[in-house]
């Protein structure tokens, strides 16, 4: 009775200390940064150059703000190449800047597809993997989840024999997305 008693008492003591640190020690978030995090895709590619969206939405941040240090990471809101425009345009308004988008390019979405006559199972691809959508073992054909894949390209970029390649993601009936209505 007296280890349960005295454990309970233990608990109830730690998570006072607990909730107390919790209001002192608190971070303040800017809420600019959560907003843009809540408009990127999600997928935490890399391929911005930052470790994920929400490094890249608070590059995107400190780029907006006029008080921001030339030390800290900055980037334009057009940095997210699997957005392309329509997400480029619309950090923009959020942002109210202006933005030149001829560098951006908006092409389809792809996927990367193993072409197994190539593939020699090494497992560099699926070391590159962001989102572990390659799936093989050693000295084994490789094959790709499309469900898991964000089209990173990570994966073609570290292949030795060149049997990663990227394609084009086929609409059908599963991944057909009605376009929104054009403004009159």
């Amino acid at each position: 009775m007296i280890a349960i008693l005295s454990l309970t008492v233990l608990g109830a003591i730690l998570g006072i200390i607990l909730g107390i640190a919790n209001r002192l020690l608190k971070v303040e978030s800017n809420p600019l940064e959560e907003e843009l995090l809540v408009l990127l895709p999600g997928s935490n590619c890399g391929q911005c150059g930052f470790a994920g969206c929400a490094a890249a939405a608070a590059a995107i941040a400190t780029a907006a703000s006029p008080s921001c240090c030339p030390s800290e990471g900055k980037a334009l809101a057009s940095c997210c190449p699997p957005g392309g425009k329509r997400l480029a345009t619309t950090l923009a308004a959020r942002l109210g800047i202006t933005l030149d988008l001829a560098g951006v390019a908006d092409d389809t979405p792809k996927i990367a597809v193993v072409v197994e006559e190539l593939c020699i199972g090494c497992c560099r691809c699926s070391k590159v993997c962001p989102t572990d959508a390659i799936l093989g073992a050693s000295r084994q054909i490789h094959n790709v989840l499309r469900e898991a894949c964000t089209g990173c390209e990570n994966c073609v970029d570290s292949c030795p024999t060149e049997a990663l390649a990227m394609r084009p993601v086929l609409i059908t009936l599963q991944h057909w997305v009605m376009p929104r209505p054009l403004a009159a």
